[in-house]
């Protein structure tokens, strides 16, 4: 399809901006720019039609099976959306008088309850405006815990090599030194190693459990004793929250702070669906350190915590994603929430025992809300890679899994099918997938060539990685 710049032509104009009702101000020659604007050229009909077209080339939960492992694309339930939309909270303004806000203050202090409640911690900020800056927000409570006790010393943060990538990022950037954990054959922390790594340095650990392979480690009260014995603390990396939501409580796990997706485990919109949220809660001990201002649970004010670590964001966080997240929780209540880590489980074991007599799962315990699959020895047999594998599902109407991640499994495929997925939807993508393996062997150029059926074909990755076009014309 073309460009917006590619439409219309000269002169043509749309105006969809109604009457200015504030008083105009020139701004001085100094500060105007010096040519016009260059602004696609169009109509409002060619405008609506680029949009148009632009949506029909997307994909995303409302068009298809969405199994991107780690990620959680699940369905969004409209309700949340009316929700948000309400003049009350659509339209508030942060610098409103408090008196004029009390109903959001309202929703800020009972989705911090039950996400308290939900995790196992004692206080939450919602400034953080996605996971990783979370993860960000949760270790600079770390550090602020450290240096307020004079222990400066420790400047490492161990992470599990089955680790998020954003987690030794996050790590990275605020300041420590990553220190890396082996894991042990059946794919869950290496204990041995971390009682290795572990001293008068250790400022924390990070991990995610369920780990990115899809396991519960079944040592995890050890893993956490062994930290916080040397005098660290505990991280918990809320990505894969939803495989025990209302089951398991990180809290109880022996974990300090966490951060949560809103916009995945909570089913708020997800990438370009909307903007992401990834509140942080911990235990009372950093509570005094927060990114101010908090609610106060009893009175609804806000109060700026004792010993901050200074705001993330801009005042209170993306404040209508709490609010889709808050009509999820509502929705489901005491009883529906656990039901969404039983589905999310029972999904992925149903397709990974459905799968894995073509494909290897290198660890092949039941696994929780995500399954790993290598396709290392199609690849030595047929030629055809877990890439090409991917490629083939577009053509069936399928967006890809997660591909070559963990870094640990050779030619992987991570499938997360969501507990929102009905039966049917996954036996036609079992089918697929077994359709593709037999292709490899029957015809393997055909995967090599792979999408053929998409507006476009395959596209040289690397070359766009390296060198992407990132403007028109550029």
């Amino acid at each position: 399809m073309k460009l917006i710049f590619e439409r219309g032509q000269e002169g043509r104009r749309l105006d969809l901006l109604p009457p200015c009702d504030v008083p105009e101000v020139a701004l001085e020659e100094k500060d105007r720019r010096q040519k016009p604007l260059d602004l696609p050229q169009v109509t409002e009909s060619e405008l609506s039609r680029h949009y148009t077209q632009l949506m029909q080339h997307t994909f995303g939960v409302n068009d298809g099976f969405y199994p991107l492992g780690s990620c959680t694309m699940k369905y969004n339930p409209k309700i949340n959306e009316y929700a948000a939309s309400l003049p009350g909270f659509a339209q508030v303004h942060p610098l409103q008088p408090r008196e004029t806000v009390e109903g959001c203050l309202e929703v800020l202090a009972l989705a911090e309850k039950y996400l308290c409640a939900v995790t196992g911690m004692d206080r939450m900020t919602f400034q953080p405006a996605a996971g990783a800056h979370g993860e960000f927000t949760g270790l600079l409570l770390i550090k602020q815990y450290h240096t307020l006790r004079g222990d400066e010393k420790r400047n490492e943060i161990l992470v599990p090599d089955s680790a998020h990538g954003t987690n030794p990022a996050s790590a990275a950037m605020a300041g420590f030194q990553v220190v890396n954990i082996p894991s042990s054959p059946d794919g869950c922390v290496d204990l041995e190693a971390l009682r290795q790594a572990v001293g008068d340095d250790t400022a924390g650990l990070m991990l995610t459990n369920p780990n990115t392979v899809g396991l519960f480690d079944k040592n995890i009260l050890e893993i956490t004793r062994i930290v916080h014995q040397a005098g660290g603390l505990n991280y918990y990396d809320g990505a894969n929250l939803n495989a025990v939501v209302g089951i398991v409580r990180p809290g109880d796990m022996g974990f300090d702070v966490v951060h949560l997706n809103l916009h995945k485990t909570f089913s708020t919109p997800h990438g370009g669906g909307g903007p992401g949220s990834g509140p942080v809660g911990c235990k009372d001990f950093l509570a005094p350190y927060l990114p101010g201002p908090v609610v106060d649970p009893e009175t609804l004010d806000l109060v700026q915590p004792a010993h901050s670590i200074g705001k993330v964001r801009s005042f209170y966080g993306n404040f209508l994603v709490v609010v889709k997240a808050l009509a999820y929780l509502l929705t489901l209540g005491e009883e529906g929430i656990p039901q969404v880590a039983r589905y999310a489980v029972l999904h992925a074991n149903y397709m990974k025992s459905r799968l894995e007599d073509l494909y290897p799962m290198p660890y092949p315990d039941r696994c929780m809300h995500e399954f790993v699959m290598s396709l290392e020895k199609l690849k030595k047999e047929t030629g055809v890679s877990a890439l090409d594998v991917a490629k083939g599902l577009l053509d069936n109407g399928i967006h890809p899994p997660t591909m070559y991640f963990p870094l640990i499994v050779h030619e992987a495929l991570m499938v997360e099918p969501t507990e929102t997925e009905c039966k049917e939807v996954m036996d036609q993508a079992i089918e697929v997938f077994r359709r593709l393996h037999q292709l490899a062997y029957d015809d393997p150029q055909a995967l090599h060539s792979a999408p053929a059926a998409t507006p476009v074909g395959r596209l040289d990755e690397v070359q766009a990685a390296r060198k992407p076009v990132l403007q028109y014309g550029g």
